[in-house]
């Protein structure tokens, strides 16, 4: 009866993942209400645009996940020497993740600045996509090496499971990029009219705004604390080896994964315009419906990495059970109403009806791909939350080979850009059964980090 109530008392609560979960959704909410707004606008504007902020904005993207993939390394370690109550190390770990982020970010704005408009010559087909997208990136260049700090900043607040900061972070961002968007965009309450240009200097704006305040939130809140931020300590290369080598592998799969992500595209621009137009919307939503999704596998990440050093690694198949549960519940009543209501969200997007309806068939595949992206996630976060980041690296790797073959193969043998969706669908279940079955059967519970 004793080892009962034990065993009940430390298992994860629906609660412990709801606090951790619930204001990275908030936060990942005010993200993609971002990108909604810059789809939603410039769709009005006119299908270049549209098309053109879909492509920048990816390629940007593209740059700024090799500083996503380093914070997820160091989201683990800091969850980890959390969970093993050892906070004065968190500051440590911060400074020096601070210091490789400003050398990354250097590098990544050098070579975004020196060589963005031949990579996206090799990349763009269309000559109105190609200097639509120039134009964007012109002004969104600049704000990378404040995006780059912004994802460590995340990193820190998920590690130690204080995941609320992030939604005051992305409600700032979101107000200021809506505000601007329709300032910028249009020429509206006395400022000019940029265009597609515009919407790139608002969303510049709005990483700055969050960058200002993550820094200021922590300096006052965090300052005092145990965690032993905002002092200077000694450069310790063996700690800065260590997080690389969690960090390495993580950088370079977000970097394969957002690289094939984008591969996606620049293959469905080449089925021409209005392709790129439909694939534009429908990624829009589909960055709506995911949301769910990314906020329970990070909670997922963060406890598994917290739970092992809290030397519970018998918690952690139950933890990721209820979490996927929770995941579910959340994620289906979404998708449901997407699937009944796909042309009246598609006219948010356009004011051409007949466009609204060409864009359905997509938004129902997505509508499927949801669900096998919040299962493939889970286990995906689980396996890199145990700190063997090379394992999901190797995992993920293989999957993204066939994404690819099957994205390539689709885009020749067919003009439907719903079945080039598809490859969603096969991702996240061949994400799920691999992840999974390491997870069952690997020895992962030895690995220190």
């Amino acid at each position: 009866m004793i080892k009962t109530q034990i065993q009940v008392k430390a298992q994860i609560s629906n609660k412990e993942i709801w606090r951790i979960a619930l204001p990275i959704m908030l936060g990942n909410m005010a993200q993609t209400i971002i990108n909604f707004t810059d789809t939603a606008f410039l769709g009005h504007v006119g299908v270049i645009a549209l098309g053109a902020s879909m492509l920048a904005g990816l390629f940007y993207l593209l740059f700024t996940t090799v500083a996503a993939g380093f914070a997820i390394g160091i989201q683990i370690i800091v969850a980890r020497r959390f969970g093993e109550k050892n906070f004065s190390r968190i500051g440590v770990i911060f400074e020096h993740g601070s210091l490789f982020v400003l050398l990354l970010g250097s590098i990544l704005f050098s070579v975004l600045y020196f060589f963005s408009d031949r990579l996206l010559l090799l990349l763009i087909d269309s000559p109105n996509l190609y200097d639509a997208s120039v134009e964007y990136i012109k002004y969104r260049q600049f704000g990378i090496l404040f995006v780059c700090f912004n994802y460590l900043y995340r990193a820190l607040y998920v590690g130690i499971s204080n995941t609320k900061v992030i939604t005051y972070s992305t409600l700032i961002m979101a107000a200021v990029n809506i505000l601007l968007d329709y300032c910028l965009i249009f020429g509206n309450l006395g400022f000019p009219q940029m265009g597609i240009s515009g919407a790139a200097l608002a969303s510049l704006s709005a990483e700055l705004s969050a960058f200002i305040f993550f820094t200021a939130y922590s300096y006052i809140t965090l300052r005092k604390r145990e965690f032993g931020m905002f002092r200077a300590h000694r450069l310790e290369s063996e700690l800065m080896g260590r997080i690389l080598k969690i960090s390495t592998p993580t950088m370079v799969q977000k970097l394969f994964s957002f690289g094939v992500w984008f591969i996606f595209f620049v293959l469905i621009e080449k089925m021409g315009e209005t392709a790129t137009g439909i694939s534009s919307i429908t990624r829009s939503i589909y960055l709506i419906l995911i949301i769910p999704c990314f906020a329970f596998s990070t909670t997922t990440n963060t406890l598994v990495s917290k739970i092992i050093g809290e030397g519970r690694s018998d918690m952690v198949f139950p933890t990721i059970r209820k979490i996927l549960k929770n995941c579910l519940l959340c994620t289906i009543p979404i998708v449901a109403v997407t699937s009944i209501f796909p042309v009246q969200i598609a006219s948010i997007f356009t004011d051409d009806i007949e466009f609204a309806h060409l864009v359905v068939p997509s938004i129902l595949v997505i509508c499927s791909g949801t669900i096998f992206q919040g299962i493939g996630n889970a286990f995906f976060e689980a396996v890199s939350g145990t700190g063997n980041t090379s394992a999901a690296l190797y995992l993920e790797t293989g999957i993204l080979v066939i994404y690819v073959l099957f994205v390539m193969a689709m885009t020749h043998l067919t003009t439907r850009v719903e079945l080039v969706w598809t490859a969603e669908i096969i991702y996240g279940a061949l994400l799920g059964i691999l992840c999974y079955m390491y997870m069952k059967f690997a020895k992962w519970d030895k690995k220190r980090i």
